[in-house]
């Protein structure tokens, strides 16, 4: 679904090579921070508590200006 999704926008696709993180570090800093300041500091209740949680982080964590 992805990738049609991709080709049917002209989004260029690449793969990062296994053991190779670096090759991405945007996504590794914001999963190292989410994983920091979000999922190591929370127990969630339910489904509903975990979405309320995390759209809350996500909006403090990236604010439109």
């Amino acid at each position: 679904m992805v990738l049609r999704w991709a080709d049917d926008h002209q989004v260029a696709w690449h793969y990062i090579a296994p053991g190779k993180p670096v090759q991405n570090a945007f996504v590794e800093s914001f999963n190292g921070r989410l994983r920091d300041e979000l999922l190591n500091e929370t127990l969630f209740r339910s489904l509903s508590h975990a979405r309320i949680v995390l759209e809350a982080w996500r909006a403090d964590y990236n604010p439109v200006s």
